[in-house]
């Protein structure tokens, strides 16, 4: 497969970029030691922490320009890490997940606080924390540089999180979020620095949606000592019964992703939710019903899955297949509405942007219309902003991740 054709899996590869250069590492002593006063299984407690490396204000600049990242609002250098911390699974269970933390380099001894939540991966070592590549880290380093604490958890079981990640589980990339923000603000005072209240939510595709679940839980005030100053997701399904999969079955999205995502989703909630299916014959034809869940547990490298899955839906599922996706019922059903609660269940109390581009391949923009006319009905003033024409790798889905961090990294720079 050509690194081209690869980029359209939404991320669900690592593009291949320029690695970034290590730097002297903050003792190990001081980065590993737990958290004061934290208990032992509290959630967001730090477990550990690595220095990844460090760039300067210049490199910075040539490292985003490599994938095409707009670098007109870096300032700073920055310093990475990858934090391990604990927090809990999709039942409420105690376990680790890791994420990256990027810092500017500045001498601002408070910083607020960018949360970044990234779009779709299935191999764990694609996820921001481990992966190298600018396109994995880009946003990351982008807030980094323009003078943000940038936090970028990498959901349950990606990175260094043990077991299968609960793909398009809200509920748990939303608590995943939120105690990386807990873990950072532990960690960041060994740098010198202190976390302010404010935190800016952003995320893309998968992590648009994570984005306004982790908004709607500070705006409900799940931990006090961090405020939601403003949101900015990017391309999200965020209604994936109502616009995401009628446009998926109709044809109307990238064939290949489609059948991608339509195996990751129900591999993925039939792990979650159960019911789904009994055994993967009853969804998945015979050619592929032996090795599709095997794809998804976080142990196949992208361009494996995608070659061993079929080009279209009709060589991918069964007639239960298409029944569960066509007209979804019981724990499927009642899934895919708490998965659109992001846009239904709450109304913002601060300035919200939904970022989208038109023709997107990959989420139906009418996944962000309908969002933000649940918003207007509930008489919140959410606008769309659709981002232009910009491609990546072929992709406009990925290419909206570009352009809409280049803007959204002002308009949040404009209200810190």
């Amino acid at each position: 497969m050509t690194r081209t054709a690869a980029r359209l899996t939404a991320a669900m590869l690592a593009a291949a970029a320029l690695t970034v250069p290590v730097a002297a590492a903050v003792p190990a002593a001081a980065l590993d030691r737990p958290a004061l006063g934290q208990e032992q299984d509290a959630r967001g407690r730090l477990v550990s922490a690595t220095h990844l490396g460090a760039m300067s204000a210049a490199e910075v600049r040539a490292w985003l320009a490599g994938e095409k990242f707009d670098a007109s609002s870096v300032r700073h250098g920055v310093d990475a890490y990858r934090l391990v911390y604990r927090t809990v699974d999709t039942r409420g269970r105690a376990t680790t997940a890791s994420g990256l933390l990027v810092l500017p380099r500045s001498r601002d001894h408070r910083l607020a606080t960018v949360s970044y939540t990234h779009g779709t991966t299935s191999y764990k070592p694609d996820a921001p924390s481990v992966a190298d590549g600018v396109w994995d880290r880009g946003p990351a380093v982008t807030y980094a540089a323009a003078g943000f604490a940038a936090a970028v958890p990498d959901y349950l079981g990606l990175g260094e999180g043990p077991g299968a990640h609960p793909w398009k589980d809200v509920p748990s990339e939303t608590t995943a979020s939120l105690d990386m923000l807990r873990a950072v603000r532990h960690f960041v005072p060994r740098t010198g620095r202190v976390l302010d209240r404010d935190v800016f939510v952003t995320g893309f595709s998968q992590g648009a949606s994570s984005a306004l679940g982790l908004a709607r839980a500070l705006q409900d005030g799940a931990d006090p000592r961090f405020r939601l100053r403003a949101a900015a997701p990017i391309s999200g399904a965020y209604d994936f019964r109502g616009a995401e999969l009628p446009a998926l079955l109709n044809g109307d999205l990238d064939p290949k992703m489609s059948v991608a995502y339509s195996a990751y989703l129900l591999t993925s909630w039939n792990r979650i939710h159960g019911g789904v299916y009994r055994t993967p014959s009853e969804v998945f034809q015979d050619e592929y019903a032996g090795r599709v869940e095997k794809y998804f547990d976080g142990t196949t490298p992208g361009p494996v899955m995608l070659q061993g899955l079929p080009d279209t839906l009709d060589e991918l599922l069964t007639e239960r297949g298409f029944e569960i996706l066509r007209r979804p019922s019981g724990a499927f059903a009642e899934a895919l509405r708490a998965d659109a609660e992001v846009c239904t269940a709450w109304t913002p109390r601060v300035p919200v942007r939904l970022y989208k581009m038109a023709g997107d391949e990959q989420a139906a923009t009418a996944n962000t219309d309908n969002c933000a006319a649940s918003f207007g009905r509930r008489g919140a003033d959410v606008p769309v902003i659709d981002v232009g024409d910009t491609l990546y790798g072929g992709s406009r889905h990925l290419g909206s991740n570009l352009a809409g961090t280049a803007r959204i990294v002002r308009w949040f720079s404009t209200l810190r």
